[in-house]
């Protein structure tokens, strides 16, 4: 089977990109990798969650693909709510993994901001449960509050530890020019924030967003043709899932998916957790950055606060995390977020970072969720 390698990138700005609709933003990311890379892509995987209530466009394989210029090309959509854009990376691997395609474009995207709070809200529930948890009431938001609470009652956890993972990724963020919020917070501005759903702040919590990221994926035959890009390669791709509803699980202060993802990834990468040195963890809520740096081994349960605080996930620390904002500081534009993710590996290993490149890296993670935890995400990329 052939090696599967990264040899272009392209993303517009996170934000709140009034006026630029789904065509526009898919133009423009593509545009942007073609300014790397000429490569047709031999198919084309659309991430997205909810481009159909959103936007009311549906059918966005072959949409994108016509708007792009590569009518006629095999083209599909996958949808796992808010981790759409890993999944779709890992489909990609493995559709070059086969040998049946050479070249597999990946289009992360989702415009989110041009309709009202509570219709984002309605629409975004559907990432959970619709009969036994959002119809009695609950949001999206709620659900994470209840996981938070919870952890923060078997560990002894503060609602400012949480925040000090919101606070890295923001000061990470300043300095990324497509990061959506690109400032400093701190502890005290954190917890001066509106309860959204408590104990989440609205700086526990990660922004709506528009944003369009694309990557392209080849063989290690299209590669060694090309030699001459900035390529990375993936060398561990997995995902798994858990129940969608909180109500099954035995344990809400695990991510059990993310174990069973990160497990299977890295014994495919071969490489040990020490070696990774970025990791684009799914920070939608404080309380996921904890749940996930523990779901990979870096922190013992209830202990993933520590690191943050000790300063470990910051740039220059021993575990950097989220090292160009996160989806606090970056953005979440819900359907793209993976694709960035995997991204800003490829940038970091690639050393087209700039003022958040880490230092000496050699292996880079990313890990995508939706849900509240029921469809994760883990890939794994090296320097090439």
């Amino acid at each position: 089977m052939s090696s599967v390698h990264v040899l272009g990138t392209g993303a517009t700005p996170v934000g709140k990109l009034t006026g630029k609709t789904i065509r526009n933003m898919a133009i423009e990311a593509y545009s942007e990798l073609l300014e790397t890379t000429q490569i047709v892509p031999d198919q084309i995987i659309v991430s997205n969650m909810s481009a159909e209530q959103f936007t009311g466009q549906n059918h966005l394989g072959v949409f994108i693909a016509d708007q792009l210029g590569l009518a006629g090309t095999p083209a599909l959509r996958i949808e796992a709510a808010c981790g759409s854009g890993g999944v779709a990376i890992h489909q990609a691997y493995v559709s070059i993994k086969s040998g049946l395609y050479d070249s597999v474009l990946v289009l992360g995207i989702e415009k989110m901001t041009e309709v009202s709070t509570p219709e984002a809200t309605r629409y975004l529930a559907g990432a959970a449960d619709m009969e036994w948890e959002i119809s009695p009431g609950i949001s999206f938001v709620g659900l994470n509050a209840m996981i938070a609470r919870r952890y923060m009652y078997e560990f002894n956890i503060t609602s400012e530890d949480l925040l000090e993972f919101s606070i890295n990724s923001h000061k990470n963020g300043l300095t990324n020019p497509k990061a959506m919020f690109q400032k400093e917070i701190t502890l005290e501005k954190a917890m001066k924030s509106k309860i959204v759903a408590d104990p989440l702040r609205v700086m526990d919590c990660s922004p709506v967003s528009d944003g369009c990221a694309a990557v392209l994926l080849t063989s290690e035959k299209i590669k060694r043709e090309n030699s001459l890009l900035p390529s990375s390669q993936i060398i561990g791709s997995r995902y798994a899932t858990d129940s969608i509803s909180l109500q099954d699980r035995k344990d809400l202060c695990e991510l059990k998916a993310s174990k069973l993802a990160f497990n299977q990834a890295i014994k495919d990468a071969k490489i040990s957790i020490k070696d990774i040195k970025a990791f684009e963890v799914h920070d939608a809520f404080s309380i996921m950055s904890a749940l996930s740096i523990e779901s990979f081994g870096l922190a013992k349960q209830g202990e993933a606060t520590i690191l943050a605080k000790e300063g470990q996930i910051a740039l220059d620390g021993e575990y950097p995390i989220n090292t160009l904002g996160g989806l606090k500081s970056r953005g979440h534009p819900v359907g793209a977020t993976g694709v960035y993710q995997v991204m800003e590996n490829h940038l970091q290993l690639t050393d087209q970072a700039g003022k958040n490149q880490v230092i000496g890296i050699e292996y880079a993670l990313s890990q995508n969720i939706g849900g509240s935890g029921a469809t994760i995400s883990v890939n794994i990329l090296k320097r090439s």
